[in-house]
């Protein structure tokens, strides 16, 4: 008795969806050509909706094909070279300059002899020398005096002996403020050159 109600039971859910399947190829169908004796707004929605499906997914693809992050490989620092880097960062120290100038001082010309060492005895370590302004000035003139101020130090270090093809200069002018407060403490802690570890 039992088996008969399974089998029973089986044979309509094959059945349901059987006649499911068989609703589908109706929707399919009626892409067909409409002929003149149909009524053409009752499969107008249809055409609609099966032209707009292609171009959703088309708009989709480039997002995920673009995605730099999944696409290109990304080298992968081991521990070692990371505290290498890490290292060789915290010995740079800053330079600080004058208000509008880019003259070093004695303690920068100092700081820039300590980084020159340390430098020599990290051959094949490239630095980026970046240079900063405080807020006072256009944003034109900060980004001229700081290029600058990163030029005095390249030049000061490859008179010290660091090949030029080691260093690189950047101008950040007033936009990376170490300090954002608004008086001459931050503003001299923002008049400045940092040294950064590229590769």
């Amino acid at each position: 008795m039992r088996k008969m109600i399974l089998g029973s039971l089986v044979v309509l859910t094959f059945g349901a969806l059987l006649s499911a399947g068989c609703a589908k190829k109706d929707v399919v169908k009626t892409e067909e050509p409409i002929s003149a004796a149909q009524s053409a707004p009752a499969p107008a929605p249809v055409q609609t909706q099966q032209q707009a499906r292609p171009e959703a997914p088309a708009a989709q693809q480039p997002i995920t094909e673009t995605t730099p992050s999944r696409e290109q490989p990304v080298a992968q620092e081991t521990p070692k070279d990371a505290g290498k880097a890490q290292e060789v960062q915290a010995e740079l120290q800053k330079v600080y300059f004058n208000f509008d100038s880019s003259d070093l001082s004695e303690e920068a010309r100092a700081s820039l002899s300590k980084n020159a060492e340390y430098l020599s005895r990290q051959a094949g370590t490239k630095v980026r020398i970046e240079g900063n302004c405080d807020e006072r000035g256009s944003d034109d003139y900060n980004m001229a005096l700081g290029e600058r101020r990163a030029k005095s130090a390249k030049d000061y270090l490859v008179n010290l002996g660091i090949a030029s093809d080691r260093l690189s200069t950047i101008s950040y002018g007033e936009e990376k403020p170490a300090d954002p407060g608004h008086d001459e403490a931050a503003w001299a802690k923002n008049r400045r050159d940092e040294f950064v570890i590229v590769k």
